[in-house]
């Protein structure tokens, strides 16, 4: 069981994992297309958020936010295969800050291509945040029970 628990955690971390090393290679001196393509929906949140929240966010470098995404998603993902819930921790971390940012579909209409196609990405990536969060929660579980099954007193023997 213990073999396909591996397998499981291994697949599924392969998403982070491929991505990481896809920006990884491609990141270069100005941080690559993920820098590139990151810059203007980032813009878009912090607007976003200024506008409804009336806090200015501080100037964030694209350069440094893809470095610490590929930090996240690689040192996550190696710690996530080999079953640390440290690992799920930084997962989770990377699709709370990456996910309402890069798929923004609360700026565009309903009636727009993009919109359905951002929303099913939003909904993706909400699913991943909740296996990880089952994850979490199952081995916290695990810990609890085996903290109880230490704690019971043993009958003594007259």
């Amino acid at each position: 069981m213990e073999l396909v628990s591996f397998l499981g955690r291994a697949l599924f971390v392969s998403v982070f994992l491929l991505s990481a090393w896809q920006e990884f290679n491609d990141f270069g001196n100005d941080g690559g297309r993920a820098a590139k393509s990151l810059r203007p929906k980032f813009n878009a949140f912090v607007s976003h958020v200024t506008t409804h929240t009336g806090q200015q966010l501080p100037p964030v470098d694209m350069k440094l936010l893809v470095a610490a995404a590929i930090a996240l998603k690689g040192i996550g993902g190696l710690l996530f295969v080999f079953g640390s819930s440290l690992g799920a921790y930084l997962l989770l971390l990377h699709q709370a800050v990456a996910t309402p940012i890069l798929y923004d579909f609360y700026n565009y209409d309903v009636e727009r291509k993009e919109f359905s196609q951002l929303f099913s990405k939003f909904t993706q990536s909400l699913a991943l945040v909740g296996a990880l969060l089952f994850f979490i929660g199952m081995k916290n579980s695990r810990r609890h029970r085996r903290q109880l099954r230490k704690k019971t007193p043993k009958a003594k023997a007259n």
